[in-house]
């Protein structure tokens, strides 16, 4: 009876070991074939902004680097990463190599928050900005959010190699985000509960200030111009007007357009635009922006910054030379290529350079950026240097980039 009850036990058993194998092996197959899926959709990822770089680069000479022996170099990396981050990384590491910072590819998780920026949306409250080595620093922190509450503080880094939180993972609601920084030689840790909350405004009108309209924007997103001209119709003449650009990172190139029309009359040269292989185009103004019928006579000043590129760098560029506007704070960034975006087979996004830009004086603003007429020793003094200038024009005309005090 023993026997029986021992070789029973033996039969019952041997099918339970090999059903285990089963799913071991089950397992196995699984993880064979999304890693295989994971390497297809990586090669066509990578062969589709290599691809676009070379046909479409505004300079054909790629700057001299050679495209061939880059595609040798980071192919592999692309093909054998495990997420989006390692694939990410791969791909901008080739891109890097054109020294241009409109040459950038976002992950899909990176555009799902782009493109849900103006919508109620969960957030940890933290913005951040790729550096030139790869990594990440702190640009801002929102107030009333999980990172506010917590102390994160502008400038840290984000320890990439921790483990936490990077922009290429998602924030979801009721699901605690770990994010570590890195603060000089220390790490943070935090384990922040997202918040949802309302979009930042893009577009700002102050008028707390008597015989002063601030206008402040953070993007040259599409209906600024018709914005602007809203807040500028029936403006007295004898009020000051202060555009502010410290944290604006650009946009749209027609929306400058639109811009400098609320200021410039109609047909007034302003920059030359060269394409890969397009003829030198001169670009002017358009009509008066928003419901303007005219450019309004109201003396400007343009607040600028390291934070201002792009758009925000060629509007007040063509402001100053028209000696339209004084220009105020500390130099821009020098990133001013005219970029177009492109969606990739993963939900991804490609930004790249399509055209070149010159001032309609000859100056390249690329790598160089803009030298305010006055400079500011921080970028939060830049409003009352500004105010300061346009109560006394001659004299902030005549201050060329000096020093404000």
């Amino acid at each position: 009876m023993l026997g029986a009850a021992l070789l029973g036990a033996a039969l019952l058993c041997a099918p339970m070991v090999a059903a285990q194998d089963v799913a071991v092996t089950a397992v196995a197959a699984a993880d064979r074939a999304s890693s295989s899926d994971r390497e297809r959709m990586n090669a066509r990822v990578f062969d589709r902004v290599w691809t676009e770089v070379r046909r479409d680069y505004y300079d054909p000479a790629l700057k001299g680097v050679d495209w061939d022996a880059a595609r040798e170099t980071w192919r592999p990396q692309a093909l054998a990463a495990e997420d989006d981050g390692q694939l990410y990384a791969a791909i901008n590491g080739m891109l890097d190599l054109l020294d241009d910072a409109h040459a950038a590819a976002a992950s899909p998780a990176s555009v799902r928050r782009a493109d849900a920026q103006h919508r109620d949306r969960a957030v940890i409250g933290v913005t951040v900005s790729r550096e030139d080595d790869g990594g990440y620093r702190v640009q801002s922190v929102r107030e009333g959010s999980a990172a506010a509450d917590a102390g994160v503080q502008i400038g840290w880094r984000l320890a990439t190699d921790a483990g936490g939180w990077t922009p290429d993972h998602d924030v979801v609601e009721g699901t605690p985000v770990h994010v570590v920084f890195q603060d000089g030689e220390a790490r943070r840790a935090f384990d922040l509960m997202p918040r949802v909350m309302p979009p930042i405004p893009v577009f700002v009108a102050d008028r707390s200030r008597p015989g002063v309209l601030i206008l402040s924007a953070r993007a040259f997103d599409p209906g600024m111009g018709r914005w602007m001209g809203e807040e500028l119709r029936d403006l007295p003449p004898d009020v000051d007007v202060v555009l502010d650009l410290r944290a604006n990172a650009g946009g749209r190139l027609w929306e400058a357009e639109a811009v400098l029309g609320c200021f410039l009359p109609q047909g007034v040269p302003w920059a030359w635009q060269t394409g890969r292989e397009a003829p030198r185009r001169l670009l002017t103004t358009r009509a008066p922006c928003g419901g303007l019928t005219a450019p309004v006579p109201n003396d400007l000043a343009v607040l600028v910054g390291p934070g201002s590129r792009s758009a925000a760098e060629l509007t007040p560029a063509a402001l100053q030379e028209s000696g339209r506007a004084v220009i105020v704070g500390a130099p821009t960034s020098g990133a001013v290529l005219i970029s177009r975006d492109t969606d990739l087979p993963d939900g991804g996004r490609l930004t790249l350079s399509r055209a070149d830009f010159v001032t309609v004086s000859g100056v390249r603003l690329e790598k160089a950026g803009v030298r305010p007429d006055v400079v500011t020793p921080t970028s939060d003094a830049a409003l009352e240097a500004a105010l300061a200038a346009l109560a006394d024009p001659p004299e902030a005309a005549a201050a060329g980039a000096r020093e404000a005090p």
